[in-house]
């Protein structure tokens, strides 16, 4: 009989943890769904005017709706430099 109560003990508390880590993960989801979201609203380092991604030559750069700065993501001036092939001036000052 002792067997049993051990093994309803183990289930009891493998029930226990397995909400919890349910818990655990919607709440992670949530948290990261509201990141995402705050991620499109990005501000302009410059003005604090709103920063509205855009196409150029395929690739997504993003531009200030006030200052019309531009800003670049990790690798976005590689491809850049990489696409001008044909000796422009950007590739002259960056290449």
């Amino acid at each position: 009989m002792a067997i049993d109560l051990d093994d309803r003990g183990r289930a009891l508390e493998n029930d226990y943890f397995r909400r919890r880590e349910q818990e655990l993960i919607e709440k992670m989801k949530s948290k990261m769904s509201a990141d995402n979201a705050q991620s499109g609203n990005l501000q302009c380092p410059k003005c604090d005017g709103k920063l509205v991604e855009t196409n150029y030559e395929n690739i997504k750069i993003d531009v200030c709706e006030s200052c019309t700065g531009v800003w670049l993501d990790a690798g976005e001036l590689a491809q850049i430099i990489d696409k001008d092939t044909n000796g422009g001036w950007f590739g002259k000052v960056f290449g």
